[in-house]
């Protein structure tokens, strides 16, 4: 394959000479790792066959000083021991009484001069100690504990690494002029490839896009890649704004901006079930105003909208921060109180709304108009069970407390309370 020189520069080594550096690179480091692993497995396989010589060994000891520890010889203990700990890897011996004293003790003694680099190795290598009862006509008479010695384990660990260091230098010398080079030309795009391409799969990082590469083949690629980039996230920011348009008309109303019946529905049902499971309250206010038909008809569909519009701010305004309010349709609302912490709560803010609404309302002709409000006060789960028995027994509250002339509350299950009568409207 050949490629063609780009205007601006000499002409990109291309893919194939790249990959015909690296396979000599890739080889010469694949003799590295293969002795490295190979000599990891044969300090596994050793250590495993150390523990059970060591094993071995300690049975051995065992049917040697059992009759110098019933007859508590230590004398003849110590001479057992050493016949056997001499001629094997043991590296200590303890034989222990009945009552728990040491009767005998045999310790391996350590080189001169090296003991500060074998101790590390030692405390790696070393088998876990053995420690087997003593016996004697089913009674045990005293305890044999012996570790292991790594000496053949130590032995072949510095032949290893020794075969692997001269394995890796010389790959070193081999692979040095090319592994440089190889590594920037090939993998580290491919590398920026790949990281690009997660980003973009997993996070949707549109913005993100890859750098020039020395090889031609690559380089290319990459500047695909990224004009490909270019377009998604032209798309993308396209599609998120169309989505969070349409799900914002979808969720919400669009003369008041608050969310309407669907969504108040949802957030309802999730806010039963967490209170289900937390044990906690929920309240529905079912919310409808007094006069909102009679300033529409009278005085037309413009003084009607500010009717609402002023009222979902009134509402909004009493709420604490977790609370919902939403438009249900016409001149009807609802607020999700969630979680409640008493009755009471529910009772307080439902008077603060009425509150709101008895100030005057100016509408676009001029004049001004008091339109109160019907509350009906529902929770969950005194008064129903799920959200739909919930939201019916607040609808039906709220029709108690319009039959006693509106500007009131009314709570499921119990008589309304009665509120004042206000002017219904005010001349400006």
């Amino acid at each position: 394959m050949t490629t063609p020189p780009t205007p601006s520069g000499p002409r990109l080594p291309t893919l194939r000479d790249a990959l015909r550096r690296a396979q000599v690179s890739v080889t010469v480091i694949a003799v590295g790792l293969v002795g490295l692993v190979l000599t990891i497995m044969g300090l596994v396989a050793l250590r495993a066959y150390a523990e059970h010589n060591t094993g071995l060994i300690a049975r051995s000891m065992l049917y040697t000083v059992e009759a110098s520890v019933v007859f508590h010889d230590a004398p003849a203990a110590q001479d057992a021991l050493a016949l056997i700990a001499n001629t094997e890897s043991v590296g200590t011996a303890i034989v222990f009484d009945s009552d728990g004293l040491v009767l005998a003790q045999w310790t391996r003694p350590r080189g001169a001069g090296f003991a500060w680099i074998q101790q590390p190795f030692e405390r790696i290598f070393t088998p876990p100690p053995i420690v087997t009862p003593i016996v004697h006509r089913g009674n045990t008479v005293g305890t044999l504990l012996v570790t292991g010695h790594p000496g053949s384990v130590l032995a072949f660990l510095l032949k290893g690494v020794a075969g692997v260091l001269a394995c890796l230098v010389a790959s070193a010398m081999l692979a040095r002029a090319i592994a440089r080079r190889t590594f920037e030309n090939i993998v580290e795009p491919l590398r920026n490839l790949a990281r690009v391409a997660h980003a973009v799969r997993n996070e949707r990082a549109f913005g993100v896009r890859l750098p020039p590469a020395d090889i031609a083949e690559l380089n290319a690629l990459g500047e695909d890649f990224n004009a490909l980039l270019d377009q998604l996230q032209a798309w993308q920011n396209q599609l998120q704004h169309e989505n969070a348009t349409l799900a914002h008309k979808a969720a919400h109303d669009s003369l008041t901006g608050l969310p309407n019946r669907a969504h108040f529905q949802e957030r309802l049902e999730r806010a039963i079930h967490d209170a289900g499971v937390l044990g906690q309250r929920v309240a529905v206010l079912f919310i409808d105003s007094d006069r909102f038909k009679e300033i529409n008809d009278q005085q037309g569909h413009a003084s009607g909208d500010a009717v609402l519009v002023h009222t979902a701010a009134r509402v909004r305004n009493q709420l604490r921060e977790t609370d919902l309010v939403a438009r249900l349709g016409g001149d009807e609302f609802a607020v999700l109180l969630s979680p409640l912490r008493d009755i009471d709560t529910a009772h307080h803010l439902a008077g603060k709304i009425l509150a709101s609404m008895r100030d005057p309302i100016r509408l676009p002709g001029g004049t001004e108009a008091v339109s109160s409000l019907s509350i009906g006060i529902a929770v969950y789960p005194d008064h129903a069970k799920d959200a739909r028995d919930l939201f019916e027994a607040a609808d039906a509250a709220m029709y108690r407390a319009k039959r006693q002339g509106g500007d009131s509350q009314a709570t499921a299950g119990t008589p309304p309370a009665p509120s004042p009568t206000y002017p219904k409207e005010i001349p400006s």
